[in-house]
């Protein structure tokens, strides 16, 4: 979540934050309005119910959601949220690099429908420099 909201930042300039699900409550969900787009990742089991929990909540608040789940879990996604995006059902240590993909293209085409340049996002400079 982390590198889709930076992808996000980085080339079509939208303020996006990452928060882990469980954070959502510490002040978090005061954000949540009429036509907020949330971007929810339940990917993990032992979070999956949880996850779906805080999608209801902020549902509740007016917000669009689009969820990143499993194939495996993608009918109770797809009945809570307003849009779901499926990665394969893999080992849970192999989710993280699946589901960037997806958020990486989102930000991509979020930034081309924008007009971006995409290529050559302003303000950027490289961390690292070659000697």
């Amino acid at each position: 979540s982390l590198e889709g909201s930076l992808k996000l930042k980085e080339i079509s300039y939208i303020h996006s934050e990452a928060y882990a699900a469980g954070e959502l409550k510490h002040g978090t969900i005061s954000l949540i309005e009429e036509g907020t787009l949330v971007v929810a990742l339940a990917t993990v089991n032992d979070l999956f119910d949880k996850t779906i929990s805080n999608i209801k909540e902020v549902k509740a608040r007016g917000a669009v959601v689009m969820g990143l789940t499993t194939q495996e879990h993608y009918d109770d996604m797809a009945s809570v949220c307003d849009h779901v995006v499926i990665v394969p059902d893999s080992e849970e240590f192999t989710l993280p690099s699946l589901a960037v993909v997806p958020l990486q293209l989102f930000g991509y085409y979020v930034a081309s429908l924008k007009g971006c340049d995409i290529d050559k996002p302003r303000n950027l400079a490289k961390s690292v420099t070659v000697e």
